[in-house]
C-alpha cells in the first residue's frame, strides 16, 4: 500500500505505517491484512528449491571461470535471482492485484479468479500475467548479489565458534544484516515493481510501464 501511493497529494495517502494499520482493519477488517496470501504460498516452495539449486549451480559454473571467491558468490546470486524471478513474478502480479483491491476480503475474487480475469485481459505475457517482470528481476537479481555475496564473504572472515551458542547467533547476525543491506539496495526495484504491477493512477492510461522508466517518474515526482 505504501508503495503504490503517489506522494502526499494522493488523497489515499496513509500517514504512516499505523494509519496504515488502522485504516487497513477500519475499512477491510482483519482479512484484510491477508489479501494476496495464497500465490505467496504456492510460490514458496518452488520459488526457494529455485534460489538455492540455481545458486549451487551456478557457483560450480563459476568455478570454471577461476574468478575471487567474493566475486563468485555474488555473480552467482544475481544468477539465482534472475531465474528465481521468473518463477514468481506470475504469482507477484495476482498478488499485487489482490493486495491494491481495497474493497473488503470477502468482497474480493479469489487469487485464482483473479488470475483468470489477468489473462483474460493482458494474456500471459507482459501486459498480462507477466506484467512487470523486468523489475521483479531488478528485485530478486540485486537482492541474491547482495545477500549471497555478503553473506558467505563475511561468514568466510569471521571466525566460527566453537560454542553452538555463538555460533548460531555468529550465522544469524551475518544472515540479519545481509538481509537488511540487500533489501535496502532492491527497494527501489520493489517500488517499481508494485507501481507497474498494481492499479495506474488514471484508469485506461497506463502511466508506470518499464522499470527504469518508473524509476526515473517516481524519482522526478517524489524523490
Amino acid at each position: 500500500r505504501f508503495q503504490i501511493q503517489r506522494g502526499k497529494t494522493d488523497p489515499t495517502s496513509y500517514k504512516s505505517l499505523g494509519d496504515c494499520f488502522r485504516t487497513i482493519f477500519q475499512r477491510e477488517g482483519l482479512l484484510g491484512f491477508y489479501k494476496g496470501i495464497l500465490p505467496p504460498i504456492l510460490a514458496e516452495t518452488p520459488k526457494r528449491a529455485v534460489k538455492f539449486f540455481t545458486f549451487e549451480q551456478y557457483k560450480k559454473l563459476l568455478g570454471y571461470a577461476s574468478l575471487p571467491p567474493g566475486l563468485a558468490f555474488a555473480v552467482a546470486g544475481l544468477g539465482s535471482g534472475l531465474t528465481e524471478a521468473v518463477v514468481v513474478n506470475p504469482f507477484e502480479v495476482v498478488k499485487v492485484t489482490l493486495q491494491t483491491n481495497k474493497n473488503a476480503f470477502t468482497e474480493q475474487p479469489s487469487s485464482f479468479v483473479q488470475a483468470q480475469q489477468i489473462i483474460k485481459t493482458g494474456g500471459l505475457g507482459f501486459q498480462g500475467l507477466n506484467k512487470g517482470l523486468t523489475a521483479t528481476l531488478g528485485r530478486h537479481g540485486v537482492f541474491n548479489m547482495v545477500y549471497f555475496g555478503f553473506y558467505f564473504n563475511v561468514k568466510n572472515i569471521l571466525p566460527v565458534n566453537k560454542d553452538p551458542n555463538l555460533e548460531f547467533l555468529r550465522k544469524f547476525g551475518i544472515g540479519l544484516v545481509s538481509g537488511t543491506i540487500a533489501s535496502i539496495i532492491n527497494i527501489p526495484f520493489d517500488v517499481a515493481k508494485s507501481r507497474i504491477q498494481g492499479p495506474q493512477p488514471v484508469p485506461g492510461e497506463i502511466k508506470y510501464r518499464t522499470c527504469f522508466k518508473t524509476m526515473a517518474t517516481v524519482y522526478k515526482e517524489e524523490g
